[in-house]
């Protein structure tokens, strides 16, 4: 089930074995550009036609009543509501830490230079549906939009062949204050709020993560809105050394296979009697897990166990794949996390399990996937605002500097660019 890799020898093997890329295949490029195009011309009415193609119900209202987002948060359990409203706390308050500031500066001969910050006007949260509801998601991308200022939060989230949305969905939607929800889901909702239709808003930002669909087609209206990234299946890196908990360490690399069979799971360890431990616990433990045909399918694609010579060369490793998720199992964590320089989010320890970031610790959860974690980050206040320098020039300095200037725009070729200095200061 798990595939053992000595880094020494296997090098050339484990690189081509852990290659994570976001291309698509023709016949989904094909599905999803035929969608795209389709809602661009055709609106409501081809959204409608998508959903009961995909989802199995013709809709005769594609935005869901304040009533049943207020009925399904007083239905929900009790304590489970309890949970949302903490970690939705938790995460509210991380990401205030992230907060920027519009600055301003003045230079010399009377110049003020600067930076705004505002906020987008509307965005659209996208949380998946299907075979699993994922309130966690909804949490994830409605905070960081709330603080950033984003006036207009809109959701949408596929619903059933009867037309119903996951409960549990909505009673996060009431938690989080999100009163602007529909039940669509898939390429067609996404084209339907990157384009506008007769009755969906367009919006300036579309974030969270859905199937390859989804995911293709946040990439190919991206331009018309801004996307927060273009997820892939999830995966996870654990390092740990010989004081590590071989069962920890299964069950969070369960926790990352059961979301997928493409989902990935490594472990990377010095210790080759950590190593044997490990593989033998996975197969003592599969046989009890709800979703073990899932995890069984992910971890003999895309499992591995790398036997390296020292935690050095495990943080290389590591930074080779990039992972969404690193977890460090190991004795002194902060003494190797200087080493690591590429990864979505960092667990600590052996107690900091990924679980805790998926659902409550407070850092968003929405992360870069397929070794983007190198140039991508997590989702965060910074996407949902925009930047805005401000130039204010005084007569003094354009006359002491125009003609540098001009001659600058004359060594580009860009006459008027010249002119247009030149022109003021001949009035000067």
């Amino acid at each position: 089930m798990l595939h053992l890799y000595r880094f020494a020898e296997d090098s050339s093997a484990l690189k081509e074995r852990l290659n994570r890329n976001v291309s698509f295949n023709s016949d989904v490029q094909l599905a999803v550009d035929g969608i795209l195009d389709n809602v661009r011309q055709h609106g409501d009415r081809a959204v409608l036609d998508y959903t009961e193609q995909f989802q199995g119900i013709r809709l005769s209202e594609m935005r869901i009543p304040q009533s049943a987002i207020e009925e399904a948060f007083h239905q929900a359990d009790p304590e489970f509501l309890a949970v949302l409203q903490e970690a939705y706390r938790n995460i509210t308050r991380f990401h205030q830490h992230e907060v920027e500031k519009s600055f301003f500066y003045e230079s010399e001969g009377g110049v003020l230079l600067g930076q705004r910050v505002t906020p987008m006007e509307r965005a659209l949260l996208y949380v998946p549906g299907g075979k699993a509801s994922y309130p966690s998601s909804l949490l994830m991308n409605a905070a960081p939009a709330q603080v950033a200022g984003v006036k207009d939060i809109v959701m949408t989230t596929p619903c059933d062949p009867s037309g119903e949305v996951n409960p549990d969905i909505l009673a996060a939607a009431a938690v989080a204050g999100i009163t602007s929800v529909y039940k669509l889901g898939g390429a067609q909702a996404i084209a339907a709020f990157a384009y506008g239709t007769e009755t969906i808003p367009k919006v300036d930002i579309i974030t969270g993560p859905g199937n390859k669909y989804v995911a293709l087609a946040k990439k190919q209206v991206f331009g018309h809105v801004a996307i927060d990234s273009i997820a892939g299946p999830s995966e996870v890196v654990v390092i740990a050394d010989e004081t590590a908990n071989p069962e920890f360490i299964v069950l969070d690399m369960f926790a990352q296979a059961e979301h997928d069979p493409d989902a990935a799971a490594v472990l990377i360890t010095p210790s080759e009697s950590l190593a044997n431990a490990v593989r033998e616990c996975a197969e003592a433990r599969l046989p009890g897990m709800l979703r073990r045909d899932i995890i069984a399918s992910a971890l003999e694609h895309n499992g591995a166990i790398v036997l390296v010579s020292s935690l050095e060369e495990a943080c290389r490793v590591s930074d080779m794949i990039a992972p969404e998720h690193l977890e460090l199992h190991v004795e002194h964590p902060w003494d190797i996390l200087p080493a690591i320089h590429h990864a979505g989010a960092i667990f600590m320890g052996g107690y900091s399990c990924e679980t805790v970031g998926d659902y409550y610790a407070g850092p968003n959860h929405t992360l870069p996937t397929n070794g983007t974690a190198r140039f991508f980050s997590p989702l965060s206040v910074r996407d949902f605002v925009k930047h805005t320098s401000i130039i204010a020039y005084s007569k003094q300095q354009l006359q002491r500097c125009g003609e540098k200037i001009a001659a600058f725009a004359d060594h580009e070729g860009l006459q008027a660019h010249a002119e247009a200095v030149r022109v003021r200061l001949r009035t000067l």
